[in-house]
């Protein structure tokens, strides 16, 4: 279901495993600079941070998010995000989809 590294872990819930029409990726990093590469969805995605803080990048515009904050990136818009630490981050990512549709827009 996820995959533990030595600082960060991150879990993945696909909806369409118990019924419902959303998944989350439960995010946890204390690495900065961590975080994905640009890519978009079909689907709006939700972060809800709960601690620690993350520059984001949504379009053409960048903001930093922070503990207590919720970000909502609509449909289609390229986005990533790097963490900033030196707290570790700690987020819900909520994809509006049963199961997870990404398309990688920055090579790896």
């Amino acid at each position: 279901m996820g995959k533990i590294l030595e600082e960060q872990w991150t879990e993945n819930f696909e909806g369409r495993t118990a019924g419902s029409g959303v998944s989350v990726i439960w995010e946890n990093s204390d690495v900065p600079g961590s975080g994905p590469r640009l890519h978009r969805h079909p689907y709006a995605e939700t972060f809800v941070i709960r601690r620690g803080r993350a520059l984001f990048t949504i379009g053409d515009g960048q903001r930093e998010g922070a503990a207590g904050d919720v970000l909502v990136v609509p449909a289609g818009v390229p986005h990533k995000f790097a963490v900033l630490g030196p707290e570790t981050y700690e987020a819900m990512h909520i994809h509006e989809s049963d199961h997870f549709i990404t398309e990688w827009l920055e090579p790896e």
